[in-house]
């Protein structure tokens, strides 16, 4: 006889079937082998005290600060942890809690239908002279060029802006914005180059996204986040996906000492106030792609907390886009110019994916597509 350590199983229920578990059995014993922690914010002390024992009577655990027991503050920050199977029968349990457990059941019960998406490669092309990446730059016909070579490298998504944003970026009026984009809309029109791949314009000026989506784009990246009601008509008009970044400032400003109470908790809030906004005027959850906007007024520990808890957003039902390509957090990790940081990039986003995310933004489709086919073997 022999016995082994396992180590990480992506497909649990693969696994089980692969050993020759009975169909009946595999859904039950694949919620027992997954643990899992939540994070519950200023929980009211009863509650807390009444999820406490719950929690241990299915085995499950809630970890509280001392002092909860005796009720000394009103409301304290806790840790449920727990296997998947646990936290469902613990989300049944408090259904019929007070002091507020009711809600946390119903949030608890939607971590655990999360909509599956196909992973794919989105890359960038930059319009312009000015992106913090001279490799991504091109205009016109050698923007077209580079476009089908994305493609022809495993690219599903194309990426075009034609102003830059990064920090400290000059702005561009909108007519010189149109002036950089109309020649690449053009040409790849020309071409029906958007039957290849799903082409995304950069820009959160209405005038620019409505020349692309009439030129066969099919994705407007906003980088305000759905801030402009006109964005969410003309996805809704177009039929387009619609991606929602999140960022503190501009991108004049915001690398101005971003700060943050919770910033997985407080960019989890701006998502539900857009995707609720979004729906309101018509376009519903299955249109929208989530950025979290690494880099966008956020510190080097603000970075890489959300690409650790990147997998919290799945539960909003929409798609999760990564893009750390290249960023100045490797460089304040690890000191590197921009020329040098494609490992650096490559770590980021594989951890992203192995934490939910299904589109990675980048810069070097070829070493990407490597190794997320090197990754999914793995797994």
């Amino acid at each position: 006889m022999q016995i082994y350590r396992l180590g990480t199983m992506a497909d649990k229920r693969a696994v089980l079937k692969t050993l020759g578990v009975e169909s009946g059995g595999i859904s039950i014993m694949a919620g027992k082998m997954e643990l899992v922690f939540f994070y519950i914010k200023a929980l009211k002390t009863p509650a807390a005290n009444i999820l406490k024992q719950d929690a241990l009577s299915i085995g499950a655990e809630l970890a509280v600060p001392g002092g909860v027991i005796l009720c000394e503050k009103p409301v304290y920050d806790c840790i449920l942890i727990g296997t998947v199977k646990q936290m469902k029968i613990l989300a049944r349990k408090e259904l019929v809690q007070p002091f507020g457990l009711k809600i946390l059941a119903k949030q608890l019960s939607a971590f655990f239908s999360p909509r599956d998406f196909p992973l794919r490669i989105m890359g960038v092309i930059n319009a312009n002279d000015d992106s913090f990446y001279a490799g991504s730059r091109f205009m016109a016909d050698d923007a077209v060029r580079q476009v089908k070579k994305q493609i022809e490298e495993g690219a599903e998504i194309i990426d075009i802006g034609a102003v830059s944003s990064r920090p400290g970026a000059k702005p561009v009026s909108e007519a010189e914005e149109l002036k950089r984009i109309i020649p690449v809309c053009e040409a790849l029109k020309a071409e029906a180059l958007y039957e290849k791949a799903l082409f995304s314009i950069d820009s959160y000026r209405p005038s620019v996204v409505e020349y692309a989506l009439q030129s066969g784009f099919g994705l407007i990246n906003d980088i305000t986040g759905a801030s402009d009601e006109r964005l969410i008509g003309l996805a809704e008009v177009y039929g387009a996906k619609l991606c929602i970044m999140h960022m503190q400032g501009t991108p004049q400003t915001m690398q101005e000492n971003p700060q943050y109470e919770d910033v997985t908790a407080d960019v989890s809030t701006f998502f539900e106030t857009r995707i609720e906004k979004c729906e309101a005027l018509g376009l519903g959850r299955e249109s929208l792609i989530l950025d979290v906007g690494i880099g966008f007024g956020k510190t080097l520990e603000h970075n890489l907390t959300l690409i650790k808890n990147l997998e919290h957003f799945k539960h909003f039902g929409c798609e999760v886009l990564i893009g750390a390509s290249r960023k100045s957090m490797i460089d304040k990790i690890i000191p590197a110019a921009v020329d040098e940081r494609l490992p650096g990039t490559l770590a980021l986003h594989l951890k992203a994916v192995e934490n939910g995310a299904s589109i990675v933004r980048c810069h070097d489709v070829p070493a990407h597509r490597q190794a997320l086919a090197v990754w999914k073997a793995l797994r």
